[in-house]
């Protein structure tokens, strides 16, 4: 099966996902080189900022403030958009957005749609949706492209293929990319200008335009796409028809917030001052059609989450990713979810419901390296552990509440808690040669399947007390 576009799940726990990918030693070495890279160049960029402290929590605020009024900060983007010609869609889920942008496509007779690199399109399986009904999707970002031609899914936010080596990437382009030299090399210059002759061609000849927004200003009506490669531009500005399907929660009321967010994505994200290229559009250029597609796909839900809401104010800018213990070891994959690593453990349980995710509110150590890093300063480890609470209450693991009720039972009564404990001692015949129990029988073998437990002592505390 051809897969272009990445599930809202693999269908696969988090935990048996992410064993797989721990036994990829290249995995494991292509990520901690790419994330290693740039994180040291986060740490440099940030440190030159006098009151990096400062402009994290006036993010915060704005975000925090917008949240709290959404909906009329949505009401006044949506009369702008229309006041420039725009034509605007609501979407309460994704397969709705996807099936309002596929129509749209399909109105305008074309069989291919040129894409900007877009966390919601991924979010509500645009791609899968163009599959069905013969539409050829192409991404015009590099890593995206890449993991397109792999027939492969986004392991990042921001960088999709960075679990691909360069020499991989080289191999790819030899296959699967149209017109490619067979001797073509793997240094970086050489398969961006494959990558470009290939893409060109495309923005030249493709009329219908698929993007994202980081940003939305509800002052203007206007959409904000930040990158580093000018394929974006490219694709908002050349074809006839543009379609942009964005999140409710995109939106800052003004251009002055915006202002701060353009300061702290890129620092976050590439680890630059300043992003290359920034593109602003409020309406369709002469001679263009727009539409926009509001999507909520769960986004009203989080928000009414007091805990959990904190979660929609993520600018996507993957700082979380870079720097967690827990994703630089198993990649995005094992998450099974558009929105890897830290934030989404929070993301993305809280957007499909918590029953369909309940494995990935534990895909943490709580560390808080994760808040440390957010620009937005997001409280994620208190967010996992609230909804840890939640899937407890959805979900309590049947034999580990049998095992809790049997453990009060035998609590509440002392000398069946002394009978108990004398007869944990038979458990010495275990574990003698390191004095620690490295495997137990189901369903004790759930504990020692990732640690090992202790050997019960010789003479229980009691005992000991009663002997003095």
């Amino acid at each position: 099966m051809t897969f272009l576009g990445m599930p809202t799940l693999s269908g696969e726990p988090f935990p048996t996902a992410a064993r797989a990918a721990l036994g990829d030693a290249q995995l494991r070495r292509n990520l901690a080189k790419a994330t290693g890279t740039i994180r040291a160049k986060r740490a440099r960029v940030v440190e030159e900022l006098p009151d990096w402290a400062g402009l994290r929590a006036a993010g915060a605020a704005i975000k925090d403030a917008t949240l709290a009024d959404l909906d009329t900060h949505l009401l006044a983007f949506e009369a702008d958009l229309v006041a420039r010609g725009t034509t605007v869609h609501w979407a309460r889920d994704g397969a709705e957005a996807a099936r309002i942008v596929t129509d749209l496509v399909a109105a305008t007779g074309t069989r291919e749609v040129i894409k900007v690199k877009s966390m919601a399109g991924a979010e509500i399986g645009l791609n899968d949706a163009f599959d069905a009904a013969g539409i050829a999707p192409i991404e015009t970002d590099l890593a995206e492209l890449i993991v397109q031609l792999g027939h492969d899914r986004p392991s990042h936010i921001l960088v999709p293929a960075i679990h691909r080596s360069r020499a991989e990437i080289r191999d790819l382009f030899r296959r699967e990319m149209p017109g490619v030299a067979p001797d073509l090399t793997d240094e970086p210059a050489a398969l961006a200008e494959a990558a470009r002759r290939f893409l060109r061609h495309k923005f030249t000849t493709v009329d219908v335009a698929i993007s994202g927004a980081n940003f939305a200003v509800a002052d203007t009506g206007s959409l904000v796409v930040v990158e580093s490669e000018g394929n974006g531009r490219m694709c908002l500005t050349l074809p006839r028809t543009l379609i942009s399907v964005v999140g409710i929660e995109k939106l800052v009321p003004t251009w002055s917030d915006l202002e701060v967010f353009l300061q702290l994505l890129p620092r976050s994200s590439t680890g630059e001052r300043m992003n290359p290229y920034t593109s602003v559009w409020t309406g369709p250029t002469e001679g263009q059609t727009a539409h926009v597609v509001l999507v909520d796909n769960g986004r009203t839900a989080t928000l009414a989450d007091t805990v959990g809401r904190a979660a929609l104010r993520c600018i996507r800018c993957s700082a979380c990713l870079n720097s967690c213990p827990v994703y630089a070891r198993t990649g995005g994959h094992a998450y099974g979810s558009v929105y890897p690593g830290p934030i989404g453990a929070v993301l993305s349980p809280q957007l499909t419901g918590v029953a369909h995710n309940r494995t990935l509110p534990y895909a943490s150590s709580l560390c808080g390296v994760c808040q440390d890093v957010c620009p937005v300063a997001i409280d994620i480890p208190s967010i996992l552990v609230h909804l840890r609470g939640k899937v407890v209450e959805d979900h309590a693991p049947v034999a580990e509440a049998a095992a809790m009720r049997a453990l009060a039972w035998a609590m509440a009564d002392a000398g069946r808690w002394r009978r108990l404990l004398r007869a944990g001692r038979l458990g010495r015949a275990l574990g003698r040669r390191r004095d620690r129990i490295g495997s137990l029988p189901p369903p004790l073998s759930a504990w020692t399947g990732t640690r090992d437990a202790p050997r019960p002592p010789r003479q229980t505390f009691r005992d000991w007390w009663e002997s003095r």
